[in-house]
């Protein structure tokens, strides 16, 4: 085994530490792995790095281009993760642990690249919207932007997962042109440093957009401003008293917390244990005992059973366990790895002490039920045995709903019926996720609104989501990791929410010119511009926002209802009908609202071809007055957005999107319908 290293924090621009001072030590074996470093960090020249180079950087580029960024980072760490398994070894965990660590990461970044380039614009302002009349005469509008908050992001991450646990606070936090600080838990820091060294070697990343600290923070977060931010992952203790530093709460500094939870897995009362749903709660279980060993903020620790059935499922989750062998995961046949360092395995130890210490307490499996590590040297390393608890009066016993080991150990609660079952999973103060195993769709509609109110995120299964079930333990980009009360109170990925908690939101008011000027798109009421050149026949890069045609007029007649209604089969009684149609809120016949729409694109569209590649949708569609037999309609195509994702067509030409606003009136100018028009459109044959 080479020498031991000395970690290095990367700060300001420059990687520090030559000294070595605390020693970590293998899961596995015991054997020092790296040092981390004795040299005191500069934290106020960290953050001004930060707000100066860092934000100057991050805002050269926009929205897509940092998409485009995050799926380059994903594709490079992705070609080294051998490199990275390697090192993980050491932490104790399997392949398969190492994989949700690695490729959750790498996955992550892959799926913000996507969410940025599908959902955010170009240019560095996001317009929320709606824009809303403040006035009668429709020159004084408001609305809502994001934009960047011009400030950074400190994100302390937990020992569980030193790569996921950087990279999925620092996709959306880099799409949202935020620079970051990362500080991962010391224990597992060598696999953090790791990560960080390929991202800086990668060449993709603006200068100053991210920094990494090894050991503690110091003064970091004294220095931060109203415009920065803190992420935190780790226990509900340290978040709270992070969270009420006082400069923090003078300066408003947000302070995002995702906490470790004793979160709840919940078999309903209508599932036998002949059912498949019975096998698949215990199957449950148990990975999210083994898995990581036990080590997830989002692990099952109160598993809540019927009472009638708790003998059957303690001895199906007895077998199981069983039947995983731990050791050292280099060998062929290791299910379950060490706990991440020698301290949790104290930590652990004294939890499940604790445990057992109070009343109604007993030992199903464990430790004594021939625990036996596989591997050369595991004497010294942080293994600790898969432990089944069971808790005979559970709303009668504290601990088990206040302390939490955080390791491969889970209790079992007997219930007599559902409500009693909601009042154990209440018990735990607010969680990540819990999850419901039942096979009857109004159990489902009974329990989850109850239990929502106290977990983040709730995993339902039956036998026949089983097959594609990402499981009770999976945070997933697109959903919020987050939970109410003990859990932290906080929300993390969730899509593009995860970006737009990152930017700040300000309130918009203003003429519609002014709102437009800001927003980059088209806000109705304000200025158009309209010349002799059809807009769609203008390439990507030489429409203007704001580009505008009024159309011609157009009757439409009782022969366009019936060829429509004969060409669609669409002959609802309020085109056809006239005697019904009398008797309606309309008191006439009207024509279909598709039909309207039709028409409306035959007076706009320019037929010939162009630049305009395609159709993908309509947004926004409403029908707001009805068109009867005999109306004139004319229409109003106006460019109202324009992204560039950076796309190129099978052709080789580039190709951006742009956003069309209709407006469709009669021939007293009112509006009777209003949508968007999303279509591709190609960019210039000399574009670079």
């Amino acid at each position: 085994m080479p020498a031991p290293s000395v970690l290095q924090s990367f700060i300001a621009g420059q990687w520090v530490g030559q000294q070595p001072a605390t020693a970590l030590r293998s899961a596995i074996n015991g054997q020092v792995v790296a040092h981390t470093h004795a040299e005191a960090l500069d934290f106020a020249a960290a953050a001004e790095y930060a707000r100066t180079v860092g934000v100057r950087e991050l805002l050269k580029t926009d929205f897509q281009q940092r998409a485009a960024i995050l799926k380059a980072l994903a594709k490079y760490l992705g070609g080294r993760k051998e490199e990275l398994y390697a090192i993980s070894a050491h932490t104790g965990a399997t392949r398969q642990d190492s994989w949700i660590d690695i490729e959750g990461g790498t996955g992550t970044l892959f799926a913000y690249a996507s969410i940025g380039s599908s959902e955010l614009p170009s240019g560095n302002v996001v317009h929320e919207g709606p824009v809303i009349p403040l006035g009668k005469g429709g020159q004084f509008v408001g609305t809502h932007i994001l934009v960047p908050r011009r400030g950074l992001a400190v994100h302390i991450n937990a020992f569980n997962f030193p790569v996921w646990g950087l990279l999925e606070k620092f996709a959306p936090g880099f799409l949202a042109g935020q620079p970051c600080i990362g500080k991962p838990a010391t224990a597992t820091s060598y696999l953090t440093e790791a990560v960080v060294r390929m991202m800086l070697e990668s060449g993709l990343l603006p200068q100053g957009c991210l920094q990494l600290v090894i050991g503690a923070t110091g003064d970091l977060l004294d220095r931060l401003t109203g415009q920065d931010m803190v992420t935190f992952t780790g226990s509900a203790d340290t978040a709270a008293s992070l969270r009420a530093r006082p400069h923090l709460l003078k300066n408003g500094i947000p302070f995002n917390a995702e906490a470790d939870s004793l979160n709840c897995a919940i078999l309903a009362d209508d599932v036998t244990p002949d059912d498949p749903e019975f096998d698949l709660f215990v199957k449950e279980v148990a990975r999210e005992m083994t898995v990581k060993a036990g080590q997830k903020c989002t692990a099952i620790r109160r598993a809540i059973v019927p009472r009638r059935h708790l003998d059957a499922v303690a001895q199906r989750l007895k077998k199981r366990l069983s039947s995983v062998v731990v050791g050292d995961p280099a060998l062929d046949g290791v299910k379950m790895g060490a706990l991440a360092s020698h301290s949790q395995q104290a930590d652990v130890a004294e939890r499940v002490r604790q445990l057992l210490a109070a009343p109604h307490m007993s030992l199903l499996y464990g430790e004594r039920d021939g625990f036996s590590p596989q591997g050369e040297g595991v004497a010294d390393g942080a293994f600790f045995s898969p432990t089944l608890l069971a808790c005979d009066k559970p709303l009668e016993v504290n601990a088990v709903h206040e302390l939490e080991a955080f390791g491969p150990v889970s209790t079992l609660l007997p219930y007599d019926d559902l409500e009693e079952a909601l009042a154990l999973a209440a018990r735990g103060q607010g969680s990540l996720v819990g999850s419901l195993i039942t096979k009857t769709p109004s159990v489902a509609a009974r329990v989850v609104p109850q239990a929502a109110a106290l977990h983040g995120r709730l995993h339902m299964l039956d036998a026949k989501a089983a097959a594609e079930s990402t499981g009770h333990g999976s945070p997933l980009p697109y959903l919020k990791h987050g939970g109410p009360g003990r859990a932290g109170g906080g929300e993390e990925l969730g899509g593009i929410r995860a970006v737009h908690h990152n930017l700040q939101r300000s309130a918009l008011q203003g003429s519609p010119d002014l709102v437009m000027a800001v927003t980059g798109e088209y806000v109705r009421g304000a200025t158009v511009i309209e010349t002799d050149v059809h807009p769609m026949r203008k390439a990507f890069e030489d429409l203007q926002i704001g580009e505008s045609l009024l159309t011609a007029e157009r009757v439409i007649t009782a022969d366009d209802v019936q060829a429509f209604g004969n060409l669609t089969g669409d002959t609802f009684y309020m085109h056809f009908d006239e005697e019904a149609a009398k008797a309606s809120p309309f008191g006439q016949r009207i024509a279909h609202g598709y039909l309207v729409l039709s028409a409306a694109a035959g007076l706009f569209v320019w037929t010939a071809p162009g630049p305009l590649l395609a159709n993908y949708g309509l947004d926004t569609l409403r029908f707001t007055k009805p068109v009867a037999l005999g109306d004139t309609v004319r229409a109003r195509l106006t460019a109202k957005r324009k992204i560039d994702r950076m796309k190129v067509g099978a052709d080789g030409k580039g190709q951006g999107v742009v956003a069309w606003d209709v407006e469709v009136t009669n021939q007293h100018g009112e509006v009777v319908a209003s949508y968007d028009i999303l279509t591709l459109v190609a960019k210039r044959s000399d574009s670079a």
